[in-house]
């Protein structure tokens, strides 16, 4: 007799996660999780849909649908452009849309670069598993186009095999027969344009392999096509979340307590009231919003308001923190990376030790955090812009008590975000004053809330010990870097629960791998450790362009640099011999000396270099500084050497090179970012000392050739910049310079 069947078990997202213990849970039920999703890609009149990532229209006009978020890298025009390349279609007639938020839009290799601590120690499967179902349509660790560069291909060809297969059936002739180019199928003297074949070509049938587009003449990949975001920027006609203007919508600004354990103690509503255009105030223990019929007024109304926090027990300033990283560094650390015998090859011998320390720095893009949000009958909407739209819509949901279905996320453009915009508070917060006042409201953080409140790169410090070995190579490497665990902290602020209980088995302790990442340099060193040693420095710290590297980096190639002048040889040449297993990093060096004119690193010379290996791409930087009698730091020019794979659109890589450039220029030269009594002293841009157009130092980018898969770029040029104008200013001034800000040192 047949047995009982089993009883269906029902399956949610957190059962799956934390059922038999996080990872065991993860790992057994990875079987059960669906394997693919139903595109919800939506056409307009006249426009046929052709999978998840793309629809064509009558007209002939392409759009391609972008689930990543364009803050200025340009994702709007590689993503794009990679998919018409392969589809044959003429740039003139491509556009862009974003993605709707959907599991098949999942980017697997930003989440296991931003969680590694989360979900580092579980299989990667289960890793892309969840990446999809948790909704991480993520933009973040320079990954746009290694994520998706395999999709949009497929898409593309996809598309044409339909559209080919339409033209053949007019034509009576093998589909395999015909061809595409310029936005028409060809076949021999016949043509006909996508537009008169879109509706047909949507009914065909797609082979299990589609032929990916063979030859070289008419390719798009690789050339510098116009951005398709530059147009309505530069006539104004693009919609940026503070465009965003709704029937009976009111505006808010809003202010929150100092960091730490901290609560709203007073405000004054009769001064905000006495604000025209003054409606509303909503409090809660974190934060206090006033809420008015324009956002200038809004902000008049939260100065007024003179809010009172309760002073947090544990003191935060510039010295708490310096002691927090002297205290770890001092402590117990973890081993994070290991090769070779170092214990044996430190033992009785002469080594070169020193301290390195880098300060605070925020995000400050130009667009501060800001969500328009619209409660009504039980649904929300939200508009902003966001690198991760489903953790905003989660951390909405959340905080109205919705299911998630319910709520409806539209991403905009971004005015700059270098990983600020990975942060959900906005959605969380306008989503609440909206349930509040019942109305749409557009929150913006001020601009002091937005620099005080930031969530930064985080302080760090290292002690890094070296051997050198015969040749003037170096033997043996022990870096010991004291830092936050920040992408611990990444993790439980983000993923909010379900897989930080899978943390605490993937990664027990306190470690986390990501806050050293970079610290083991590219040289062939045989004898090498890395340690972490975690620090609580009491602020929070977040995801920073190009996260840990920007400083370890900082560290790896200023160490590097007083190795060269312990045994007495040009850091180019020292650099050189210990990279016979790095031919990519090597041409860069080489590339970037030729071009800078190196002179050997001799003093009085004003010359640096360093390089770093860094998201699958490679990059040397050659800087030429000197201190002025006032002790003003000037730089004067930099060069630079990529080798980041085959490339989609070489403007665009100029672009993020030269942007990221000056990114690490201002991270190097700028104002620190001090703390006093829990707050931020920073409060304007002006505080920062950014570069102006007067500063800016002259600039030469090089992209080398190369048939590589394609590396990171957008945060490929922040590390190397800050070590190369220190290096300069060692061999300008005999000086050298162990901490960033470098003007911290310069003073």
């Amino acid at each position: 007799m047949a047995g009982k069947p089993p009883p269906r078990i029902r399956l949610d997202r957190r059962r799956l996660l934390v059922g038999g213990g996080a990872g065991l849970g993860l790992v057994v039920a990875w079987g059960l999780w669906p394997r693919s999703y139903a595109p919800n890609l939506s056409a307009g009149p006249g426009e046929s849909l052709f999978g998840a990532w793309l629809k064509i229209g009558k007209d002939g006009q392409v759009r391609v649908a972008v689930p990543q978020a364009e803050m200025g890298q340009g994702v709007y025009t590689a993503l794009p452009q990679i998919l018409a390349d392969e589809l044959g279609a003429d740039w003139k007639l491509v556009g862009v849309e974003p993605a709707p938020l959907n599991p098949l839009y999942a980017n697997p290799l930003a989440a296991q670069t931003l969680f590694a601590a989360a979900l580092g120690g579980l299989p990667e499967k289960v890793q892309r598993s969840h990446a999809a179902r948790a909704d991480l349509m993520l933009t973040a660790a320079s990954t746009s186009v290694r994520a998706f560069e395999d999709d949009l291909r497929q898409a593309g060809a996809a598309a044409r095999v339909l559209l080919c297969k339409a033209a053949a059936r007019r034509w009576g002739v093998d589909w395999q027969a015909c061809g595409t180019a310029g936005s028409t199928v060809i076949h021999g003297n016949q043509r006909l344009g996508f537009g008169e074949l879109a509706e047909a070509a949507a009914q065909e049938k797609v082979p299990a392999q589609p032929p990916l587009r063979g030859g070289e003449a008419g390719r798009l990949l690789g050339q510098p096509l116009p951005r398709l975001d530059a147009p309505a920027k530069l006539d104004g006609s693009a919609n940026f979340a503070a465009d965003v203007r709704l029937p009976n919508m009111v505006f808010a600004a809003i202010r929150q307590g100092p960091v730490g354990e901290t609560e709203l103690v007073h405000v004054d509503r009769a001064a905000a009231n006495r604000v025209r255009g003054m409606l509303s105030i909503i409090t809660t223990k974190q934060w206090v919003a006033t809420v008015a019929s324009n956002w200038w007024a809004a902000e008049r109304a939260l100065q007024a308001l003179r809010p009172r926090f309760r002073n947090p027990a544990l003191v935060i300033n510039d010295d708490s923190i310096d002691a927090a990283l002297d205290a770890a560094l001092d402590g117990e650390g973890a081993r994070i990376e290991a090769k070779g015998d170092l214990a044996a090859e430190f033992r009785g011998a002469r080594v070169v030790t020193a301290d390195y320390r880098v300060g605070l720095a925020p995000h400050a893009p130009l667009e501060p955090m800001t969500c328009t949000a619209d409660y009504a009958h039980g649904r929300l909407s939200l508009w902003l812009p966001t690198q991760a739209p489903g953790l905003a819509r989660a951390a909405a949901a959340k905080a109205l008590g919705l299911d998630p279905a319910r709520v409806t996320v539209h991403a905009m453009l971004g005015g700059g975000s270098f990983g600020e915009k990975l942060e959900v508070d906005a959605a969380a917060q306008a989503a609440l004053i909206s349930h509040a006042v019942q109305r749409p409201v557009q929150l913006t953080w001020p601009r002091d809330e937005d620099l005080r409140r930031d969530r930064f790169r985080p302080a760090a410090a290292a002690r890094l010990t070296a051997k050198l070995g015969q040749g003037g190579t170096v033997s043996a490497w022990l870096a010991k870097i004291a830092a936050p665990s920040t992408g611990r902290e990444l993790a439980a602020r983000l993923l909010a629960g379900d897989t930080v209980t899978a943390a605490g088995l993937a990664l027990p302790g306190k470690e986390d791998p990501s806050a050293v990442e970079g610290a083991a340099p590219a040289y062939a060193i045989p004898n090498l450790a890395v340690d972490h040693h975690p620090a609580e420095i009491g602020v929070p710290t977040g995801y920073w362009r190009s996260g840990a590297h920007s400083y370890t980096c900082f560290f790896a190639e200023s160490f590097v640099d007083e190795l060269a002048h312990v045994a007495n040889r040009d850091p180019l040449s020292f650099r050189m011999a210990m990279l016979g297993n790095q031919p990519r990093l090597a041409r860069c060096l080489q590339t970037a000396a030729q071009l800078g004119g190196w002179q050997g690193g001799e003093p009085g010379s004003g010359q640096g270099i360093a390089a770093h290996a860094f998201r699958g791409s490679y990059i040397a930087v050659m800087a030429e500084a000197h201190l002025t009698p006032q002790r003003e730091i000037v730089v004067e020019r930099l060069v630079a050497a990529v080798d980041c794979g085959r490339v989609v659109n070489p403007d665009l890589v100029r672009q993020q090179i030269e942007g990221g450039l000056l990114f690490g220029l201002a991270a190097a030269l700028g104002a620190p970012t001090t703390f006093s009594e829990n707050i931020a002293d920073v409060q304007t841009l002006a505080d920062l000392d950014l570069p102006t157009l007067a500063n800016t130092p002259d600039i030469t980018v090089e992209i080398l050739p190369s048939g590589s898969d394609p590396g990171g770029v957008s945060e490929l040029a922040v590390p190397p910049t800050a070590p190369a104008i220190a290096n300069a200013l060692q061999t300008a001034t005999g000086t050298r310079f162990r901490r960033l800000p470098l003007l911290s040192d310069a003073e």
